[in-house]
């Protein structure tokens, strides 16, 4: 299975593309797409949508994992990021990829075994797990391979294909 993870934002949006087969992952691609802070915000948007279609259609992965927002102390930010997971969760609509939402808590339990871990240790083990030398930069790609990974994951467990059957 070929997943697309995706750490949303509107100044860098991280990317990480991974196969999964058999309980294990291979790398295909990971990056970033960024946007300068002086250029319009709907210039913005549509960089992203276009960047994002792009790697859509280049890498042709079956389904998208992104982090599900939570609203933290700065609405004005968390709008703009909205607005850009708004964008991303369109591209990959129009692409007919199935999007899959998860929370920070369930990444990190998913990759580290504990919902509290910290970020460098989420990003140590998306090193370990995907046999890195290095961890990714920014860190907003290897969140997005965190993500890919917790889909992995989550995609493989019994429970996961009876709930995902049952919702069809």
């Amino acid at each position: 299975m070929r997943i697309l993870g995706i750490d949303p934002g509107y100044a860098i949006v991280g990317y990480g593309i991974i196969d999964y087969n058999g309980g294990s992952f291979s790398v295909v691609s990971h990056g970033a797409i960024t946007t300068a802070a002086d250029e319009e915000f709907p210039k913005r948007l549509k960089a992203i949508y276009d960047d994002l279609t792009f790697l859509i259609n280049k890498y042709k992965p079956e389904c998208m994992s992104v982090e599900r927002l939570y609203f933290n102390t700065n609405t004005t930010t968390a709008i703009d990021v909205a607005q850009a997971r708004g964008v991303i969760i369109l591209a990959a609509e129009n692409s007919e990829i199935t999007v899959n939402e998860y929370t920070p808590l369930q990444v990190k339990q998913s990759v580290t075994g504990y919902g509290r871990a910290e970020k460098n240790q989420v990003m140590e083990m998306v090193k370990s797990l995907l046999k890195l030398k290095t961890v990714p930069k920014p860190d907003d790609t290897a969140d997005a391979l965190a993500l890919a990974i917790c889909h992995a994951h989550y995609s493989a467990s019994t429970y996961s294909r009876i709930y995902m059957g049952a919702k069809r």
